[in-house]
């Protein structure tokens, strides 16, 4: 481990240096890059810092004991001793960690798909506690979320939303949502009272760099059509929605929620992108299967991920075995600790897999 954090700290060296020199810089396609490059090492190179700061605290303790004659002096530096080694092997856990191979894509925005399944309405209104389930986990990352494109039903709930979520670091949180929620509830159009289960579909996909993804115009078939909606003043008097279609993959993105066909043209291309990149990954990784089943769940939309019952109070996420009876927090965005015991899982699954 010493000398891959060796060779990591020397080349966070040799990046550092580079992106201060101004023929690079003049290059900002090769400057962007490299700066994400050093970004990623950053942390693993400060970690490791601290670690040989910690190594060298023991070391020279360890000098001075063996020089000193006072008793008293040499208890405290053996307690400094002590404390410092408990320090250094829980930084050694940190560091471990911190060499797993990440998702190239974690750093990313995200496009967040939200569709009603079985259930009819009753899964739409499903649908819209989802969305505001993660419009809220948003705001408490201090994110910011815009919506894509939105069909709604009569009584508010949501047929499709899909919706972009801005912060570092979303889709490292977010990825493991994708796949079937299912709920369970009395629905208010239940006159006899009965438990429902319903579903909804989620995906979570990766925003797209103009550089990963080269769309060619005449792969496109572009229609522009009349927004449906609730009306109102300007609404529904223009075409100014956008239907794309991707010719070679079959993909179809629609978007009317700006009232700017040239707005709707950007924000469908952008999901467009999104939705071909992921296609594009399913198929590659779907040919590396060890690697899948090291994951938590394989991502798959018609994987059953969590069960969100009502009556209880509680929310099951069946990947983990984990259950925690508080349902109405975690419609409120409250998800970190169920979030954060994916991600503790899935790290303690490729340590054992490469095995550390």
């Amino acid at each position: 481990m010493l000398n891959k954090l060796d060779f990591i700290e020397n080349k966070y060296d040799e990046l550092s240096i580079k992106i201060s020199d101004p023929t690079i810089i003049a290059d900002q396609k090769e400057w962007q890059k490299l700066c994400k490059e050093h970004s990623d090492l950053e942390i693993i190179v400060n970690k490791y810092r601290k670690y040989k700061e910690i190594l060298s605290t023991i070391e020279s303790d360890k000098e001075m004991i063996g020089e000193e004659s006072d008793k008293e002096l040499k208890d405290m530096l053996q307690e400094e001793i002590k404390e410092y080694e408990i320090k250094k092997e829980d930084m050694e856990k940190e560091l471990r960690i911190a060499l797993l191979p990440k998702n190239p894509n974690d750093h990313k925005n995200v496009f967040v798909e939200i569709r009603g399944g079985a259930g009819g309405e009753e899964a739409a209104l499903f649908a819209s506690n989802l969305f505001r389930m993660y419009t809220r986990y948003a705001e408490r990352q201090g994110w910011k979320t815009e919506i894509m494109s939105l069909n709604e039903t009569d009584i508010g709930g949501f047929k499709e939303v899909v919706f972009m979520i801005k912060g570092h670091g979303a889709y490292s949180k977010l990825k493991y949502e994708s796949g079937v929620h299912r709920v369970q509830r009395v629905p208010d159009t239940e006159s006899s009272g009965r438990i429902h289960t319903s579903t909804s579909t989620v995906a979570v996909l990766p925003e797209v760099d103009d550089v990963e993804i080269e769309i060619n115009a005449n792969d496109l078939k572009v229609d522009v059509f009349r927004a449906s909606g609730n009306g109102g003043q300007c609404v529904n008097t223009t075409d100014s929605a956008v239907r794309m279609t991707h010719i070679p993959t079959g993909i179809v993105v629609s978007c009317q929620d700006e009232k700017s066909q040239l707005k709707n043209r950007e924000k469908a291309l952008k999901v467009l992108k999104a939705r071909i990149y992921e296609k594009a990954e399913a198929e590659r990784s779907a040919q590396i299967s060890e690697d899948r089943k090291s994951q938590v769940g394989t991502g798959d939309r018609s994987e059953r991920i969590r069960t969100y019952n009502y009556p209880q109070g509680r929310v099951t996420d069946h990947r983990i075995g984990l259950t925690l009876y508080k349902l109405e927090s975690f419609l409120d965005g409250d998800m970190d600790e169920v979030i954060d015991a994916l991600i503790t899982t899935e790290q303690a699954e490729k340590m054992k897999a490469m095995g550390v």
